[in-house]
């Protein structure tokens, strides 16, 4: 009898334990967007067959997902610029939306910074939901990590921005905040929250390369949620047993990953993309009213028609190759300063303009940045290190990438970064490096924007260098004009021409 009492107890002790293994698994499904610059209506990329996106569809698929398992909803920053329903009122429609979604955290992106520190701190302050960003010193309100409670799991999120930030807004816009290496930054974080947390992951707005290479460098953190090269990663990459994870762009899909979590590590997970398409009577109605009365507003102030465009205006492909509207935009620089040449960033191209009649609110969104025009007295051989420059960064799309006028160049892939430009002519003549010649661009770009210091070491140089108000001055600049902002002086043309059109004319050529 003792011997079957001690087998049947042995048994029970067994299936207990079986039990409660089981019971530690925790079910948890992640939720994550990133890069939706205020795109909040659906719409037909070029070349698409039918639209896209539409946050409030995103917003009653988060619904519906919500209800089957234990959800995070994550934002992997740059949320509140971009399109006209999210600048025109700085960003506050987007948190409004967020805070009607009831997102559990999101990392600040670079352009989160676009309208300056004052606003975001209203921004931050508005949302409902904590803004991280553990590798950014000097503003307070941004919170490095956030630990959430989901089904008796504690969930330590750490917020990550791009270093490049500095050069990724305008440098006006971060002055006194300093950004940190990203693996420092969690190595100091991960040590602080094992013993707080259960499972501790990454929600990064680094790009997919650079968060590639962060799985690979970091160790102990299971899942990194990625933004800011706008990737369509379809389903979870694998990088040393780390899965890295990306949801494209606009609202035009919802990252899902469930993950099986164990004593703090994921033993299982699937996840995938789901795209949103506009469906009648499939979205969310308190999204809908939302994105209805901001929508409404912009197009009271910029519905009128401007001119009828005779071809799709390509700003979709800037950050490859060379464009009909990277051209028209860069013919419009040239003309209105007189200068020689001009170049300009593909990372103030945001949309494509589509053929048909065009209103004011399509050249806002194409052109979203509140950029002036500037011409500056550069060599032939700081001009050709401005086009190195543009072309450095081939291996993954960059708002770097030059739009030009005035000038055509060509370029290899194959060479290392620092030698790719092989040909440079100046209005069909051999570029002369030791010549000067008038070059414009923008604001931006003259401030250092995407990495561009050619422009601002040639002002500095002149040793009469100065900024006013955030305007510089310098002799080297032969062009300013803070009063108008580019997009404007686009749809000035746009209403004087009335009929618009733009093609491919070979100006920028990849080489072996």
């Amino acid at each position: 009898m003792k011997r079957k009492i001690s087998i049947l107890w042995a048994v029970f002790l067994i299936l207990l334990s079986l039990s409660l293994a089981e019971a530690r698994q925790v079910e948890l499904r992640l939720l994550y967007v990133n890069d939706f610059h205020g795109f909040a209506l659906p719409y037909k990329p070029l070349g698409a067959d039918e639209a896209l996106g539409g946050v409030a569809y995103l917003a009653a698929a988060v619904e519906k997902l919500r209800r089957e398992k234990p959800t995070l909803l994550l934002a992997a920053g740059d949320m509140i610029q971009g399109n006209n329903w999210a600048n025109l009122f700085q960003g506050a429609s987007s948190i409004d939306l967020m805070n009607a979604m009831k997102f559990d955290a999101m990392a600040v992106g670079n352009h989160e910074f676009d309208f300056g520190l004052e606003v975001l701190r209203r921004r931050l302050s508005q949302a409902r939901f904590p803004v991280l960003a553990a590798n950014v010193e000097g503003m307070p309100q941004l919170k490095p990590y956030v630990i959430k409670k989901v089904a008796g799991l504690r969930v330590a999120i750490i917020g990550l921005v791009t270093q490049d930030t500095p050069i990724s807004t305008h440098p006006r816009n971060v002055t006194g905040l300093k950004f940190l290496e990203p693996e420092k930054t969690v190595e100091k974080y991960r040590e602080k929250l094992r013993q707080k947390a259960d499972l501790i992951i990454i929600l990064a707005h680094l790009g997919h390369q650079r968060e590639r290479l962060l799985a690979q460098r970091v160790k102990g953190i299971p899942v990194i949620v990625g933004g800011h090269s706008h990737t369509k990663v379809l389903e979870p990459v694998v990088v040393d047993g780390v899965l890295v994870v990306q949801a494209w762009e606009h609202a035009k899909a919802l990252g899902v990953l469930d993950l099986t979590v164990e004593h703090g590590q994921v033993v299982k997970y699937q996840g995938r993309l789901l795209e949103i398409k506009p469906v009648p009577g499939r979205e969310n109605p308190q999204a809908q009213k939302l994105v209805a009365a901001y929508a409404q507003k912009v197009d009271s102030r910029l519905d009128a028609p401007v001119a009828e465009v005779e071809v799709d205006l390509d700003g979709e492909r800037v950050r490859t190759q060379e464009t009909n509207l990277g051209n028209l935009i860069a013919d419009l620089i040239r003309e209105t300063t007189g200068a020689q040449v001009a170049i300009t960033n593909a990372g103030g191209i945001r949309a494509s303009i589509h053929q048909g009649q065009v209103k004011a609110k399509e050249i806002y969104t194409a052109l979203p940045f509140d950029n002036y025009l500037l011409a500056v007295s550069l060599t032939g051989r700081q001009l050709k290190e401005a086009l190195e420059h543009g072309v450095s960064s081939l291996e993954e799309p960059s708002g770097r990438f030059p739009q030009v006028s005035g000038l055509s160049f060509t370029y290899s892939r194959t060479a290392p970064a620092g030698s790719r430009v092989k040909e440079v002519l100046i209005l069909g003549q051999p570029l002369e490096l030791e010549r000067e010649y008038t070059v414009a661009t923008n604001d931006f770009l003259a401030a250092g924007g995407d990495g561009y210091k050619v422009f601002g070491e040639a002002i500095k140089a002149a040793g009469d260098f100065t900024e006013q108000g955030g305007l510089l001055k310098s002799s080297k600049i032969v062009y300013s004009d803070a009063g108008r902002w580019l997009r404007d002086l686009v749809i000035d043309k746009f209403r004087l021409q009335k009929k618009i059109s733009a093609q491919v004319e070979g100006r920028i050529k990849e080489v072996p």
